[in-house]
């Protein structure tokens, strides 16, 4: 596809959260019109912030953006504002525009078709699953038929079919498109290029090409500029020694020392600024408290069936150091199970008494926004003290910093990787997943998976990241679907 104007610059353009904290500093680049562009980097390097500064939310504190006259931007929030878990699906639809739509059921019966999705205009968006408010996300941006969209990890909670479906729609899209997501093989499938924001020293980099071939020209470039430094700072251990050596001597020889100096730091200004590597966490433990067996007796579930729930009676019995994985399509009644399954509030689904469960959220609902990470650590700790909450934290890439702001300030990857730190603390005999990979930068992935096949509680997992599950050491699978 050929690539038009320019419609987004940004000329030196920084940012600090709370005027403080530096984020962005002195981005500089562009996106021409039908680009599909991929924005990546670590938890908290700022790529929310880069979605937020081209919509205008946020404002530069340095630096100017610029977008092109008369352009409309349409942006697929990560997750659904609790604000609008009151509203019904027209009401939601009816928010993007601030004049009445006098034809907003047939807009809204067109863009429901696009994302593939098939619920009544008058159904409450609380009462949807992760998948299907993750496909509503997007349809209100596309309803609004924007000439940019941006697009906030948009596959999390989609099924299969879902992320098939996107991934065919982005390919055929015929105008500007800006992603952010961790999923490698679906960004791989239609993006021109790839920003890069680097975490370490808050910098911005564009490059051309697909997925895959800018993740290798990455990796060659640290490789050289690695390689360039090992040479120089031999070169700077070689002068000082000299420097040391002839500084003592009198005469020509102490002019020397100081010629020597004068090249030790041209030598450290030509010192390359290394792009670093996304920070993987490393291996983790979680300890899990001493349960009887069973841990779940699982007799009845209650899945949605032609709009309306239907029990089905069920034989799972979980038992410790066990994994259970819950499949189904989008929409069928995972998430309720596993909420009626943590709050034992329905027949048929029973924690054996006592037990401490850890519950992954795909919402983060678990979590208070208005709180501290520290306090959410330490409310769930059962041993140990501040030295223990620091260190779990740091752990989780969670420094002392963002310990001391609200949880709502917090990237969604790092509100889930405050998630395992807690579990850490909690030492749960039971964990209840859904969707723990949901915002997880894909690095971290394999080390997650690891702790949790070394976990000796019993867990009951819900995923539809397959390569994920396949780390997994599953031993047995609920298929919700195969109930009907």
């Amino acid at each position: 596809m050929e690539h038009g104007d320019v419609i987004i610059r940004f000329d030196q353009a920084s940012f600090r959260y709370n005027n403080k904290k530096i984020i962005l500093d002195e981005a500089n680049f562009s996106i021409r019109e039908n680009a599909k562009i991929t924005i990546m980097g670590q938890n908290g390097a700022g790529k929310s912030t880069i979605f937020k500064l081209i919509t205008g939310a946020l404002t530069p504190d340095e630096g100017s953006i610029h977008i092109k006259n008369g352009i409309t931007i349409g942006m697929a929030m990560q997750v659904m504002p609790r604000e609008c878990l009151q509203l019904t699906v027209k009401e939601f639809f009816e928010a993007a525009f601030e004049e009445k739509k006098y034809d907003i059921d047939r807009r809204i019966a067109q863009v429901l078709e696009v994302v593939h999705l098939s619920i009544p205009s008058d159904r409450g968006i609380e009462w949807l699953s992760g998948g299907q408010q993750a496909r509503l996300l997007l349809a209100q941006a596309l309803i609004q038929n924007p000439d940019i969209l941006l697009l906030d990890e948009p596959t999390n909670n989609l099924d299969t079919q879902g992320i098939d479906h996107l991934t065919e729609f982005l390919i055929g899209y015929d105008k500007t498109a800006i992603v952010i997501s961790h999923d490698a093989n679906f960004l791989n499938a239609f993006t021109h290029g790839v920003l890069h924001l680097d975490v370490f020293n808050h910098k911005t980099h564009q490059f051309v090409g697909d997925y895959f071939a800018v993740m290798e020209e990455i990796s060659a470039q640290i490789e050289r500029e690695q390689r360039k430094n090992a040479q120089l700072r031999q070169n700077l251990i070689d002068r000082k020694e000299k420097v040391n050596f002839f500084s003592h001597k009198g005469g020509k020889m102490r002019k020397l020392a100081s010629k020597l100096r004068d090249e030790i730091e041209d030598t450290e200004n030509q010192m390359v600024n290394v792009r670093q590597e996304d920070k993987t966490i490393r291996p983790f433990i979680i300890p899990a408290e001493e349960t009887s067996n069973p841990v779940v007796r699982i007799n009845t579930v209650s899945i949605l069936q032609n709009e309306m729930p239907v029990d089905k009676e069920v034989e799972i019995v979980l038992r410790r150091k066990e994994c259970l994985h819950i499949t189904g399509p989008n929409g069928i009644g995972k998430t309720t199970l596993l909420e009626a399954l943590a709050s034992q509030k329905m027949p048929g689904l029973t924690i054996a008494e006592d037990v401490r469960v850890g519950y992954y959220r795909q919402d983060f609902s678990g979590l208070d926004f208005e709180k501290t990470p520290y306090e959410a650590l330490k409310e769930v700790q059962v041993q140990g003290g501040e030295k223990e909450i620091y260190g779990a934290a740091a752990h989780f890439l969670l420094n002392s910093e963002l310990l001391q702001n609200p949880i709502g300030s917090l990237s969604e990857g790092q509100k889930g990787l405050l998630c395992y730190a807690r579990f850490v603390l909690q030492q749960p005999g039971m964990l209840i997943l859904d969707e723990p990979t949901n915002h997880i930068n894909f690095r971290h992935l394999p080390i997650i998976a690891e702790s949790l096949n070394n976990f000796d509680g019993a867990i009951i997992v819900v995923s539809h990241d397959q390569e994920f599950v396949d780390q997994l050491e599953i031993d047995q699978t609920l298929d919700l679907e195969s109930l009907y």
